[in-house]
């Protein structure tokens, strides 16, 4: 399964907006808590400059770039770590995603409904991290539980794992995310099998209204600090009015923008840093007339990269020809790259790098 970016938060964060304004999937968006309550799956395109500068380069008609799969989670509320709001079914969701970005509500709105009377960016993170919190150590100690009988006859595998369990737990009840201990990797391949919320890697996403853009205000400070203070990433943008720049011509953006003061877009900024948080680079393919951006797990190998395009290449693999995207642009083509002796020939071990462009042989 394609890696996934999963989008939680308080209910009525902007969740939805968010997800419809990165995939044009048209999910419903409501002023009321609990709206979303089966997830929504879509995917974003990745804006990448490279992609355009190597299609220019060979010539290519066609254009398609690597996306992101992005699932859109029911809110989380205070007690949903035993099933208030739904909340067993929602953590149930979170589990499957691969890293989270956690929307965070700084814009006021009197047809928005808040789950409290004021926003208050500060105990809105806390109540959904306290609850992902909570779960994961419900799920440590029912881990716990099962193994410590086995542990105290002379299982060693098993105190160990009860060793590492209690570490855990200790950190959790001092309220640090898995993804922040100081665990070496066996530890963390012990600790994967529980599929922990607290481990996946998260990216804070400050929901601004339209009068916040270019104020560098207390809340938006706030989410900034905590950010900084977890060693997470964040973004900060106005998600509706984001989804209203999708709608526009693309002569129509830069006049929308200017009138706004925004310099670049949040959405195209959160896509790159949510490729990034779930450890993917690029690499490209020139064939057909057609030049298409591929995502691949950082430290993949040639021969999955084929797979990515197609299993019959990845089983009929012979050898991968690479160059750099950098360098292909020199040249303009595979053919006029190889006479010049730019190409490099690699077989199925071979580490792609981000920015390859790849040409792979197969029977």
């Amino acid at each position: 399964m394609a890696l996934q970016v999963g989008i939680i938060g308080l209910p009525n964060s902007g969740k939805s907006t968010i997800f419809n304004a990165l995939t044009r999937a048209g999910a419903q968006v409501a002023g009321y808590p609990f709206s979303t309550v089966d997830p929504n799956v879509g995917v974003a395109p990745v804006p990448d400059e490279r992609l355009q500068e190597v299609a220019s380069a060979a010539g290519c008609s066609r254009i398609v770039p690597a996306d992101l799969r992005v699932v859109d989670i029911a809110g989380l509320v205070e007690g949903a770590h035993h099933g208030e709001g739904l909340g067993n079914q929602f953590l149930a969701h979170i589990r499957e995603v691969d890293a989270l970005a956690h929307a965070v509500r700084l814009f006021s709105s009197p047809d928005v409904a808040h789950v409290r009377a004021d926003i208050d960016p500060e105990l809105d993170i806390a109540v959904v991290n306290t609850e992902l919190i909570l779960a994961d150590l419900a799920a440590v100690e029912r881990r716990r539980d099962r193994i410590a009988k086995a542990a105290k006859t002379g299982d060693r595998d098993k105190a160990r794992e009860l060793e590492l369990l209690e570490k855990v737990a200790a950190e959790l009840d001092r309220e640090v995310p898995v993804r922040r201990m100081a665990l070496s990797p066996h530890e963390e391949e012990i600790v994967s099998g529980l599929f922990l919320l607290t481990a996946k890697p998260v990216i804070y996403v400050a929901n601004l209204g339209e009068e916040q853009l270019g104020e560098d205000g207390p809340m938006l400070r706030a989410v900034r600090d905590i950010a900084a203070s977890e060693g997470a990433g964040m973004v900060a943008f106005s998600a509706r009015l984001e989804a209203e720049i999708e709608d526009l011509e693309p002569d129509e953006v830069e006049e929308f923008l200017e009138a706004y003061g925004i310099e670049s877009l949040g959405l195209e900024e959160f896509t790159s840093r949510c490729y990034s948080l779930l450890g993917l680079i690029t690499f490209f393919t020139t064939e057909s007339g057609e030049c298409r951006a591929w995502p691949l797990p950082q430290g993949s190998t040639a021969v999955q990269a084929a797979g990515k395009i197609h299993t019959d290449m990845e089983r009929g693999f012979i050898r991968a020809e690479v160059i750099s995207w950098k360098e292909f642009l020199g040249h303009g083509s595979f053919h006029a790259a190889r006479d010049k002796g730019a190409v490099r020939v690699e077989g199925r071990d071979y580490v792609v790098h981000d920015g390859d462009v790849i040409l792979f042989r197969f029977s």
